[in-house]
């Protein structure tokens, strides 16, 4: 799966669990700050991941990822 594909899906997951236009996605947003997501909103976000993906995110790693574009390098890196 492409770097491009695989942030297509993950855009299409904040759109949905985060109820955000899809335009307005880009790989510099900010979970936490920008969607102003608390830490169940990114369980649960980490949580879709896993399961789209079909990987397992440790919850150290889901600390690490703070931007969209984070989440996009840790499933490319670990597919």
């Amino acid at each position: 799966m492409s770097k491009e594909e695989i942030f297509e899906k993950v855009q299409a997951i904040v759109v949905k669990h985060f109820g955000v236009k899809k335009e307005n996605v880009t790989e510099n947003i900010n979970i936490k700050d920008d969607l102003s997501a608390d830490s169940i909103s990114i369980m649960e976000f980490v949580l879709e991941l896993e399961e789209e993906f079909g990987t397992e995110i440790s919850d150290e790693d889901a600390e690490k990822i703070e931007t969209v574009g984070a989440a996009v390098e840790y499933i490319t890196s670990h597919s």
